[in-house]
């Protein structure tokens, strides 16, 4: 069955011309037909209302046909919509119609059989427009699905860990947490020093299974009340948080920065060291309690000094009045 509210638009100089068109399609039953006497005008239209068949002529003056599928084009890039571009034309060179379909016009109607050919052709470009626009309807909402679950996505999907947004909002909680129960939080931050020296050795493949294998070894030092994540590439960082604040020294994870350190790991490239630094970013409930980014500054600057000085290092977090 014919979609008799398709929304139409005819387009030519030639009143008569247009009113034929017109009157051929609303004696077929089309309800929806607008008229635009010039390309500009149907170009009001279809901002204010887009159409899904557009009826034009090849040839007008200030625009012709082709000039305004170029200007349709554009809008429906703009618009996310399909409009189906059928010219009127009494060129019948296959030259003229090459030229008219790289520009993107869908179909032709030659004037000499337009009574016969119009409403034929309107239920093709009825499936087509249709088909196009759900299919465009469609991607529109897995584009939208997908930066949904990408917002709320705490999963880093090479390790399986949990990424940078977890770390930040378990943070917080522990923060929180030590602020109404006392005791400390701890935010230990590990890197890989020798991270960048390793992937211009090793292809990527390699480097997946490495850092596969660092997750993997991290995981099962740490205490199992404890969050691991990945924040980057080459950074891992342990949340923790201790009852008692004279708990939560490096003491605690000193087998974590051993375990990493002095044995290496195995990949497809054979055993690969690798040379971690670790920062401990302590904040105990009596001294105040930091923002969560405080602490991830204060552990990116122990981390640089754990680089430089090859050791596992205690920093901590300036602590600002009103935080």
């Amino acid at each position: 069955m014919p979609n008799l509210d398709l929304p139409i638009l005819v387009v030519d100089d030639a009143k008569f011309s247009s009113m034929v068109v017109g009157r051929t399609l609303r004696n077929a039953g089309y309800r929806d037909i607008r008229i635009a006497n010039n390309a500009p005008a149907a170009l009001k239209l279809m901002e204010e209302r887009p159409v899904s068949v557009l009826i034009a002529d090849w040839l007008m003056p200030e625009m012709d046909g082709l000039e305004l599928t170029d200007q349709v084009r554009q809008l429906d890039e703009q618009t996310n919509h399909y409009t189906y571009v059928i010219l009127l034309t009494a060129r019948e060179s296959v030259e003229a119609l090459s030229e008219a379909f790289d520009r993107g016009v869908d179909d032709f109607i030659y004037k000499s059989d337009m009574t016969k050919q119009l409403i034929p052709r309107i239920f093709a470009a009825d499936r087509m427009a249709d088909r196009q626009n759900t299919l465009l309807r469609a991607n529109a909402l897995l584009v939208e699905n997908n930066r949904e679950l990408e917002s709320s996505n705490i999963i880093d999907m090479e390790t399986g860990l949990c990424n940078a947004k977890y770390a930040r909002q378990r943070l917080q909680k522990i923060l929180r947490h030590a602020e109404s129960r006392g005791g400390a939080s701890a935010y230990v931050m590990c890197g890989i020093r020798n991270w960048q020296d390793l992937k211009r050795k090793h292809p990527p493949s390699v480097m997946s299974e490495l850092a596969i294998g660092i997750a993997r070894r991290l995981n099962s030092l740490i205490r199992p009340i404890d969050a691991l994540c990945r924040i980057g590439d080459n950074q891992f960082v342990i949340v923790s948080y201790f009852p008692n604040s004279d708990h939560c020294t490096p003491t605690a994870f000193r087998r974590i920065f051993d375990g990493i350190n002095h044995k290496a790991l195995k990949t497809t490239a054979g055993y690969i060291s690798v040379e971690a630094g670790m920062a401990l970013c302590r904040a105990s409930a009596e001294e105040g309690t930091p923002s969560v980014q405080d602490m991830e500054k204060a552990s990116i600057q122990g981390l640089i000094d754990a680089y430089e000085t090859r050791r596992f290092v205690e920093i901590t977090p300036e602590i600002r009045e009103g935080v």
